[in-house]
């Protein structure tokens, strides 16, 4: 397999810029996924990287080697789309061999990789059926079994589940890492969809309108966000904000806003006379919102609050909680059983809350 370097990647169609100086190191066997929304330009960076786009400037690198004027066909690169792109025309197998039988290749060669690759993706009584006889979830089996029959240094997979249901996206994401366990490849991956960026991903790469915003683990950009767009990108439901300023009292750093006001202990936000006054935006996620359950343990450091609507998600519930006219969103173990208009006790888990600069959106809390 191969590393994978993004330098400086700048992208330009006519005056709109897409890409504004992307950095990316993407190391031999990883799994890397590339998330973000609608637009942020992810997509047009796999197909820089494949050679179906051409590099305004910046280079990129494959195995060392520099690929910015090397032909897609040179690249051993594998890109599996997000519409599957079969021929319709073609039997299961036909797809599958289609590009070794372009390259010539020995007809006993071809007919061992597409029976490995039918074997790995449980493709074989499918070899002579046509793509119409297929569901949607063993169409994109049939694209990824075309790539992996070529054996490339580096696999593209383009929001390869974004066409198919729920249950069976569910099911896919379990299957394409199952798949990266057996092949071990290099694997570059995108998609909007956070959900499978946090489990399919050994390091994710979060962009938005054309810039990284934040490079790491699954856990880190989910418990360390480096700024309120990867705060409110990654989780779901997302994290509850509030507005605010900062103040001191008897040494500790005091948040408050009309609706609430909340000491922040020094191991969150060590009081520094450069944050007094600060404007800042906390941000807490709805399983860090602790609820008090009749007959249960008492919260400390509690505010009051009314439970406006409350989401029976099997063993969980949301519950859309009211303080002081700010909204806040709390996920709690089910049942609840408290009727909306209730009134209700939290609090916030201190060990996982967030301060950002309201300015700069950055994080300035530990």
């Amino acid at each position: 397999m191969a590393t994978v370097q993004f330098k400086h990647i700048v992208k330009k169609f006519g005056d709109n810029l897409v890409l504004n100086g992307v950095d990316v190191d993407i190391k031999d066997h990883e799994f890397v996924v590339i998330v973000g929304p609608s637009g942020c330009g992810k997509t047009t960076l796999l197909r820089m990287l494949a050679g179906l786009e051409e590099v305004t400037d910046g280079e990129i690198f494959i195995d060392n080697l520099l690929v910015n004027e090397l032909h897609p066909s040179k690249r051993e690169i594998a890109m599996v789309f997000q519409d599957y792109a079969l021929y319709p025309h073609m039997t299961v197998e036909e797809n599958m061999n289609f590009a070794l039988r372009l390259r010539k290749m020995p007809k006993a060669e071809i007919g061992a990789r597409v029976t490995e690759a039918a074997n790995i993706l449980q493709l074989n009584k499918f070899l002579k059926r046509m793509p119409k006889q297929l569901s949607g979830g063993q169409r994109q089996r049939v694209a990824i079994g075309r790539a992996i029959v070529r054996k490339p240094k580096v696999f593209l997979f383009d929001e390869p589940l974004s066409n198919l249901d729920a249950k069976l996206r569910e099911e896919m994401r379990v299957e394409i890492a199952k798949l990266y366990q057996r092949l071990n490849a290099t694997i570059i991956y995108v998609t909007h969809d956070q959900v499978e960026a946090m489990t399919l991903a050994g390091r994710i790469v979060i962009m938005n309108h054309g810039i990284v915003q934040q490079v790491g683990s699954p856990i880190e950009v989910y418990r360390k966000p480096c700024n309120l767009f990867v705060a409110g990108f990654i989780g779901s439901p997302t994290m509850n904000f509030l507005t605010g300023r900062l103040s001191s009292a008897d040494g500790v750093s005091v948040f408050s806003n009309e609706s609430v006001t909340l000491p922040i202990p020094a191991f969150v936000l060590p009081q520094k006379e450069a944050l007094e006054g600060r404007e800042v935006v906390l941000g807490v996620r709805p399983d860090d919102v602790l609820v008090e359950h009749p007959g249960g343990e008492k919260l400390s450091c509690k505010m009051d609050g009314v439970l406006e609507v409350c989401e029976l998600l099997g063993h969980r519930e949301n519950l859309y909680l009211k303080v002081s006219g700010q909204r806040l969103l709390a996920t709690v173990e089910a049942f609840f059983n408290r009727s909306p208009g209730s009134a209700v006790s939290l609090c916030f888990n201190y060990q996982n809350m967030h301060v950002f600069d309201k300015a700069t959106g950055q994080r300035i809390s530990e």
